[in-house]
């Protein structure tokens, strides 16, 4: 993958992320802001103060999340975002991170 198809593919997963926190914002299904500074967002859960931060490493072309479950880091395998130590599916993760933080069930994807 070329860097520019990278950062288009970084910048895409960010933004679909956001929304998806914003909708579940709006259906009242946990209280949540996002923040986004470039490649960096801060998913933060109002309720409790806890936040979970997504982010990109263009040069290593990697998605990165720290959680408090720890730091875990994504690369792309054909049509999607696995973790380079257990191979578990990006989405799928940040649901279950999202889920333990904000207390009520989320899922993304």
């Amino acid at each position: 993958m070329t860097e520019t198809e990278f950062l288009d593919l970084a910048e895409s997963t960010l933004n679909r992320i956001e929304q998806a926190f914003d909708n579940l914002f709006e259906q009242d299904v946990v209280d949540v802001e996002c923040k986004r500074n470039g490649n960096v967002l801060e998913i933060e859960f109002v309720d409790n103060g806890s936040k979970i931060i997504v982010n990109s490493q263009a040069p290593l072309q990697e998605m990165w999340i720290a959680a408090r479950a720890g730091g875990f880091h994504y690369k792309r395998v054909g049509d999607e975002w696995r973790n380079t130590r257990d191979d578990t599916e990006f989405f799928t993760a940040l649901s279950d991170f999202a889920t333990q933080q904000g207390g009520a069930p989320v899922k993304l994807g």
